[in-house]
């Protein structure tokens, strides 16, 4: 009778009892390996909290500029007609979905940071973002490429779903632009303020492909003046005249020894601004040379090349002469 007992007692182990150990076992070792998941993919996301706080974003509140209308619309649909308004939709795919991490980010900062008193965001691009309606982007694009195009923009836009940028743990001021000519710009030197320390100069490599890395413009003369003129520029000559006169025009000039009634560098000004040219030694090429008060060298090597000497009263009576 004990041995029926022992054998009952071991099958009811075998059939139900182990079987269930085991079950709670890898119940609990499926759970940890969740969990382990579930952690090392926070680690890897750029922002660790879109994958729970980005339910609290499902819908925005847009202002349309135009109407003044403000609408109730959800936040994927919305990056959709954002992307497609910022960048063609024949641009690679990486390259878009990158377009909607940033619009997303841009998005998520102006809710936490409103401009606007009754929406989240307005679609004026000069104020906060571009957008444009699925239809008018339909309507601009070839009719065989419409369903494509928008298809392959709300693919990247739910494949990058929840992802934004993030600086200390804040959505960042994600500005963007088309080609910075080769290297990025500080926001305080286009915008004024303080600065934001994640937004820093950098290098910008193969934008050359670029259609508008560079351009040319060919103007005529007249063309050029014109256009100066209308951008304001004052063509006429504010700076000292120069005047014209036979006994210093295209002549050249050596001042020696101690002038009295000026002083050198008035003296030499007088001379260029009437078309004269200062030299500081004597040779033969020298055509005047103006003497002062203990002359040095250079009036003798004059004398000696014939060279016409103006004493400092010569050279004033010649300008007085010119004011007559």
């Amino acid at each position: 009778m004990k041995k029926i007992f022992i054998y009952f007692f071991a099958f009811l182990f075998i059939c139900f009892i182990f079987p269930a150990l085991l079950t709670k076992r890898e119940k609990e070792t499926s759970s940890e390996v969740n969990n382990i998941e579930i952690n090392d993919t926070s680690k890897v996301e750029e922002n660790a909290q879109s994958q729970y706080e980005y339910k609290k974003y499902g819908t925005i509140k847009l202002l349309h500029q135009k109407t003044g209308e403000v609408e109730e619309v959800n936040l994927d649909t919305y990056l959709c007609n954002v992307v497609s308004a910022e960048m063609p939709a024949d641009y690679e795919k990486e390259a878009l979905k990158a377009q909607a991490v940033v619009a997303r980010t841009y998005t998520i900062y102006k809710i936490e940071n409103k401009k606007h008193d009754n929406a989240d965001i307005c679609d004026s691009s000069t104020c906060c973002q571009a957008w444009v309606s699925k239809e008018t982007r339909l309507e601009r694009w070839e009719e065989s490429k419409r369903e494509e195009n928008w298809n392959k923009i709300e693919q990247c836009v739910n494949e990058t779903k929840g992802k934004i940028v993030t600086y200390d743990g804040k959505p960042i001021n994600a500005f963007f632009h088309a080609n910075s000519g080769g290297t990025t710009e500080l926001p305080v030197n286009v915008w004024g303020g303080s600065g934001l320390p994640y937004l820093q100069v950098v290098q910008t490599a193969g934008e050359e492909g670029y259609t508008q890395y560079n351009s040319e413009v060919i103007l005529g003369e007249d063309e050029l003046i014109n256009k100066l003129k209308e951008l304001g520029l004052n063509m006429k000559y504010l700076g000292k005249k120069k005047v014209l006169d036979e006994n210093f025009a295209g002549k050249r000039f050596v001042l020696t020894g101690t002038l009295k009634e000026l002083t050198r560098d008035v003296a030499k000004e007088y001379i260029v601004t009437r078309g004269g040219k200062c030299i500081e030694s004597v040779s033969s090429k020298t055509d005047v040379v103006i003497v002062g008060e203990n002359p040095g060298s250079k009036y003798d090597k004059a004398k000696l090349l014939g060279i016409p000497i103006w004493s400092e009263q010569d050279f004033l009576d010649k300008l007085r002469k010119e004011n007559e």
